[in-house]
């Protein structure tokens, strides 16, 4: 039991926070391919896109195909699906915060 709450803290780690989650469908776009792109389309450090990605890869998500010198990132099938979900509730997100003129107006 211990292990499987540590694991479901580690997913929530990773998956809760916006960079992982930008990387993650920015790599379901045609035109982002190398991890070098990700870095600059998400606007993060290469070491650290580099280590999400990695985390990505021991997850099944993506996979990393050597051509020549250079590393090209795809997303795995249970990559897609997610990169896919994750669009889709960014998407029902903006929807509602576009009925709020103001967000950070106190509630009553």
């Amino acid at each position: 039991m211990k292990q499987e709450n540590s694991n479901k803290f580690f997913i929530e780690s990773v998956f809760l926070h916006s960079k992982p989650v930008k990387m993650l469908v920015a790599l379901n776009k045609e035109d982002i391919r190398y991890a070098t792109q990700v870095s600059k389309h998400v606007d993060c450090t290469y070491s650290h896109t580099v280590k999400v990605l990695d985390i990505f890869r021991k997850m099944g998500l993506v996979k990393f195909e050597k051509k020549g010198r250079v590393k090209i990132v795809k997303l795995t099938n249970d990559g897609e699906e997610i990169a896919h979900d994750f669009e889709g509730i960014t998407k029902k997100f903006y929807r509602v915060a576009d009925q709020f003129k103001d967000p950070f107006e106190k509630l009553e």
